[in-house]
């Protein structure tokens, strides 16, 4: 705040200094009216007095003599136009524009991808033998015990089970129940449903990347597309830019190393291999070339075994052991292949080598065949195993992650 100061008046002057305003930033004061205005010198700003302005008496004409002298001096003289004094202010700084935001960042959502929409039309073909055998129930059909005697009937058909089944017309019926459903097509809706929740427990990610390398110790039956299914698993962890490093650990069967070699050549990954050598051998050095060569995942594909062949189930045990040896952290994921036309078996498979090797998930495959797709259902009620992916085809991109409700809707649609 800067100041003008007037000097205290003296007892014997006949006039009275004009008064000082008072400036402050952004505000104008007014000078006094004189005839001559005085000139500011610098030093005024800082607090020092400006030379008084000359009194009223000599301004106006002289009063008459019996005016008292003080009487000039009561009246402030009158304002003239006031003069603008501004005190500078700095500029402010100028924000640099923001971009607009492009439409695909405006989007509310992605549409679907189509790959996914192409699966779905495919996964919707494969189980179609299996849901044609529930779906046929609904046809005509009252909503009565007839109904749910059918839907039974179909669903053990379907291989889902007695125990999925049970618990599948149980959750129907409470649906059936509390959303007051009076056609067929509701049902088959609500029965949909019912399905998408026992399966969704199954659901889980394959994680890549927690460890380096992540070793997948893949094990099945013979004939249930182990081998293939590698194939497949290679083709899309290479679509998500993974390195991968194949184990040629099956050298029981004929041609399996000439097979995983075809396979290796399709996705362009390397493949440590060994004809007639130990299973466990081929698997640990196959675990420290991937960990020396910096591969983000080794695929350990082992010979195909019945679970009641109890002295390859001990191989197989042997060689999660000796993959211990080379990486204290592994395996990481110990994956079974099943195919989906084994219905039941498929669930004796899954408890057998649970108990053997500790599964981690599951791949089924051949479901486009079958119509033994209830199968996921009595896993989910009886060991639920996570399901990674689902095939239902012999390309590599016939085999897509499973989704509980899409699989339903598939069943069911």
């Amino acid at each position: 705040m800067f100041s003008f100061f007037k000097k205290k008046p003296q007892p014997d002057a006949a006039q009275a200094p004009a008064p000082s305003p008072e400036i402050s930033s952004g505000e104008t004061a007014a000078a006094p009216a004189t005839p001559a205005r005085s000139v500011f010198s610098p030093s005024s700003w800082f607090g020092k007095a400006a030379a008084p302005a000359p009194a009223a008496a000599e301004v106006e004409s002289a009063p008459p003599p019996t005016v008292a002298p003080q009487e000039p001096a009561l009246r402030a003289p009158e304002p003239a136009s006031p003069v603008q004094v501004e005190i500078p202010r700095p500029t402010p700084p100028v924000p640099a524009p923001v971009p607009a935001p492009s439409p695909a960042v405006v989007a509310s959502a992605p549409a679907p991808a189509p790959e996914r929409s192409g699966w779905l039309g495919k996964l919707k073909s494969g189980l179609r033998k299996t849901g044609n055998s529930i779906t046929a129930a609904f046809v005509n059909a009252q909503i009565d015990d007839a109904l749910y005697e059918e839907l039974e009937a179909a669903l053990l058909m379907a291989d889902t089970g007695v125990k999925a089944t049970e618990h599948l017309l149980e959750d129907l019926r409470r649906r059936v129940k509390s959303n007051m459903a009076t056609e067929a097509s509701q049902v088959r809706t609500l029965l949909a449903d019912a399905i998408a929740d026992l399966l969704r427990p199954l659901e889980k990610s394959l994680v890549i990347g927690e460890y380096t390398p992540t070793v997948i110790m893949v094990a099945g039956v013979n004939g249930a597309g182990k081998t293939t299914s590698i194939g497949k698993l290679t083709k899309h962890l290479a679509n998500e830019g993974a390195s991968v490093l194949l184990a040629a650990a099956d050298t029981f069967r004929a041609a399996a190393r000439e097979q995983l070699l075809v396979w290796a050549d399709r996705n362009t990954v390397e493949i440590v291999s060994q004809e007639g050598g130990d299973p466990a051998a081929v698997s640990f050095d196959a675990v420290n070339a991937g960990k020396a060569r910096g591969k983000d995942v080794v695929l350990v594909d082992t010979a195909g075994r019945l679970p009641t062949q109890i002295h390859l189930m001990d191989e197989l045990k042997k060689i999660k052991r000796v993959v211990n040896r080379a990486d204290a952290t592994a395996p990481h994921e110990v994956l079974l292949v099943i195919d989906g036309n084994t219905g039941q078996n498929a669930l004796a498979q899954v408890k057998a080598f649970d108990e053997a090797l500790g599964l981690t998930g599951l791949i089924v495959t051949k479901l486009d065949g079958t119509a033994k797709g209830g199968v996921l259902c009595a896993i989910a009620r009886e060991r639920p195993v996570p399901v990674y992916f689902i095939g239902v085809g012999e390309k590599l991109e016939d085999l897509e992650t499973f989704d509980a409700r899409e699989f339903a809707q598939a069943l069911l649609g």
